[in-house]
C-alpha cells in the first residue's frame, strides 16, 4: 500500500536540513519511498493530486493543506505508568518520598495498563512516535505499546526496595530483566533495555550485574544520573566522587548508557561522558518545575555529546508533550547563557527529533524523511489561529505550535492519528478505563494526605 502526502511544507531533518515547499512524501508499507518537490512528481501522480478526492491504483492521497510535515517527535525519557499522579502534590517539598514512593507501592497491573494506554494516546496526539520508558509492570507496558503501534525502548525499573510488581526483596527489576529482554528483543517496534533507577538507589554489586547483562544482551541502559542534591552529596561524602565518576569506576559509563537529567555536571564529568560515548537526555520541564536547576546543555553540545529531549513522567513535568519542552529549551537556555541568538529554533527541533533518534540508537532508521527510513511521520497543521504566518517553520514549531496542532501521525507507515483523532482507540473510552481503575489509588492518596495533616 502506498500513501502520498502532498501540498506540504516538508522538513526532512536530513544532515543538510533539506526543505521542500510545496513538497510531498511517498510512503510504501512501513518505509519512505520518495520525497521531494511537488512539481517533480511523476505526471500520473501530479494528475491525481490536482483532482480532489482521487484515489487511484491503491495510492492513498493525503492533502497536508500547507501543513508542516516532519519526522515524528521522540520522547527520550518518561514513565507512562504515572498518569494517576498528575497534579498530585505538585508544590510539596520532598514529594518523591512523601507521596510518590508510598503511592507507587499501591500500583496494580490493571492501573499501570490503563495509565500506559492513556499516556500513549496523549503522546500520539502530540506527534510523538517513539518514546523511552522505565517503570513497573513494564511487560504490560510493552504489550500496550505493541497494541497501540508505537515505537519504544522499554525497561523495568531496578531499585533497592520492594516494588508493586515484585516480591518483598529489592531489585526485582534485575530478577526479571533477562526474561523481559529475551521476550522482546527482535521486535520491530520495541527495544528492551535495562533501567536502574539511579546510582544511589542501586548497589555496586547490582550495577556490576547490570553492566554484565547489558554487554551480554547488547542492551541499552537508561538511568537517572546527577539529578538530586542528596545524590551529589552522597557520592562526595562516601567516595569523594561525582556520580559520573562513580559510574566510570564501576564500568557503567559506556556507549550503552542513556544518562537522564545530568543537571549537576562538572567539566570533568562532561569530558568523561564524551570520552565514554554516553548519551544524555534533557528533561527541562520536569527539572525546572522541581527547581533542581538546568543541565549545562551548551557545554555538552559543544563537547559533541548526543542529547535528546524527554518529558519525564506525567507526574514530574505534567505533560507528555515535546512542544512544551522545545519552548522551555529556548526560554531557559537563552536566559542562562544571556544570549538571544543561542539555541536557534532549528537546533531545538533537531534535539527533539535527530537528537532523540541518536540517543536511543535509532538514528539509522528514524528521525529523517529520506528514502529507506521508517515512515514515522507527523503533520502539524497551519490552519489554526496560532499558526499564521509561517516565515520560518522551525520557529513556528518551537514558539507558536502546541500539541493540538498535530493533525496526523504515522508510525512504521500506519496512520495512527487522522484529523486529530486516534484511529485505533476512542480517547473517551481510554479515559473511562483509567478512571475506573483509580478508585483504590485515590483512597491511598486520601490516606496519605490525612496522615500529613496529623
Amino acid at each position: 500500500m502506498q500513501t502520498l502526502i502532498y501540498n506540504a511544507r516538508v522538513l526532512t531533518m536530513d544532515k543538510e536540513f533539506t526543505e521542500y515547499y510545496p513538497g510531498y512524501v511517498l510512503i510504501e508499507d512501513d518505509y519512505i519511498l520518495d520525497v521531494g518537490l511537488q512539481e517533480e512528481l511523476l505526471p500520473e501522480w501530479h494528475q491525481w493530486v490536482t483532482a480532489t478526492g482521487v484515489k487511484n491504483k491503491g495510492i492513498r492521497l493525503i492533502d497536508a493543506q500547507d501543513g508542516i510535515v516532519l519526522p515524528g517527535l521522540i520522547n527520550a525519557h518518561t514513565h507512562v505508568g504515572m498518569i494517576p499522579f498528575r497534579s498530585l502534590a505538585d508544590d510539596v517539598k520532598d514529594r518523591l518520598r512523601r507521596f510518590l514512593f508510598p503511592l507507587e507501592a499501591q500500583m496494580s497491573k490493571e492501573l499501570v495498563r490503563a495509565s500506559a494506554q492513556y499516556a500513549l494516546a496523549e503522546m500520539l496526539l502530540a506527534g510523538i512516535t517513539t518514546f523511552a520508558d522505565m517503570y513497573y509492570f513494564e511487560d504490560t507496558i510493552a504489550q500496550v505499546t505493541a497494541e497501540m503501534g508505537m515505537r519504544a525502548l522499554l525497561g523495568e525499573t531496578i531499585i533497592n526496595h520492594p516494588t508493586c510488581d515484585g516480591d518483598e526483596e529489592p531489585f526485582y527489576g534485575l530478577k526479571v530483566a533477562p526474561k523481559f529482554i529475551e521476550k522482546w528483543q527482535g521486535n520491530a517496534l520495541i527495544t528492551p533495555i535495562l533501567a536502574p533507577h539511579a546510582p544511589n538507589t542501586n548497589s555496586e554489586l547490582t550495577l556490576t550485574e547490570i553492566k554484565r547483562l547489558s554487554e551480554y544482551y547488547e542492551a541499552p541502559v537508561m538511568m537517572h544520573v546527577a539529578e538530586m542534591d542528596y545524590e551529589m552529596q552522597f557520592y562526595a561524602d562516601e567516595f569523594n566522587m561525582t556520580p559520573i565518576e562513580y559510574l566510570n569506576k564501576v564500568g557503567l559509563l559506556n556507549n550503552h548508557l542513556l544518562a537522564v537529567h545530568c543537571i549537576h555536571l562538572t567539566e570533568q564529568d562532561i569530558h568523561l561522558i564524551r570520552e565514554s560515548e554516553v548519551k544524555v537526555v534533557h528533561c527541562i520541564g520536569a527539572n525546572a518545575k522541581s527547581a533542581k536547576g538546568f543541565m549545562p546543555l551548551k557545554q555538552l553540545l559543544e563537547a559533541g555529546v548526543p542529547v535528546g529531549l524527554g518529558t519525564d513522567g506525567p507526574s514530574s513535568g505534567n505533560t507528555l508533550d515535546l512542544f512544551h519542552q522545545m519552548r522551555y529549551i529556548a526560554y531557559s537556555h537563552k536566559t542562562v547563557n544571556q544570549d538571544r541568538s543561542a539555541f536557534p529554533a532549528r537546533e531545538i527541533v533537531q534535539l527533539a527529533i535527530n537528537g532523540g533518534a541518536e540517543v536511543l540508537g535509532l538514528a539509522k532508521k528514524v528521525g529523517r524523511l529520506v528514502p529507506g527510513y521508517q515512515a514515522d511521520i507527523i503533520i502539524v497543521e497551519c490552519k489554526s489561529v496560532n499558526m499564521f504566518p509561517v516565515f520560518d517553520p522551525y520557529s513556528v514549531l518551537v514558539y507558536s505550535a502546541n500539541a493540538s496542532n498535530v493533525s496526523d501521525v504515522w508510525v512504521a507507515g500506519e496512520h495512527l492519528v487522522e484529523d486529530k483523532q486516534l484511529k485505533r482507540y476512542d480517547l473517551a473510552t481510554v479515559r473511562k478505563q483509567l478512571e475506573a481503575n483509580m478508585t483504590d489509588f485515590k483512597a491511598a492518596v486520601e490516606k496519605i494526605e490525612a496522615q500529613a495533616k496529623n
